[in-house]
């Protein structure tokens, strides 16, 4: 069973930074499109989940606009590692942040990290 094991996250307050790792054990990783999404606290993670940032293969980003300018997606697939450097945090950017292949395509989900923004 694949792990994904994401960390990074907690408590920021407004115009701070954080940058979150994800580390999985995804046999193809260096083939496979990487996301992160991020969700509600108080709700599961599902394929729904808002999506924040991919990288491809080749390195090339797609951030949502709630983020663009703001966030950096960046991917080490010598250690199966992607990572997301958050920065002018807002508390809208409170969620659990997980990571994920793009497409999801069912894959698994890791445990999240929680940021939480305080204002």
């Amino acid at each position: 069973q694949v792990q994904v094991a994401e960390s990074g996250g907690g408590l920021v307050q407004a115009g701070g930074s954080r940058r979150l790792s994800c580390v999985t054990s995804r046999n193809t990783f260096g083939r496979d499109a990487m996301a992160w999404y991020r969700q509600a606290p108080d709700q599961a993670p599902t394929d729904q989940n808002e999506l924040v940032a991919l990288i491809t293969i080749t390195d090339h980003t797609v951030y949502a606009d709630s983020v663009k300018g703001r966030f950096t997606i960046s991917r080490d697939n010598a250690e199966k590692t992607v990572y997301l450097q958050m920065n002018s945090l807002n508390p809208e950017d409170t969620a659990v942040y997980y990571c994920n292949t793009y497409p999801i395509l069912g894959h698994s989900w890791g445990q999240g990290t929680q940021v939480t923004v305080s204002s």
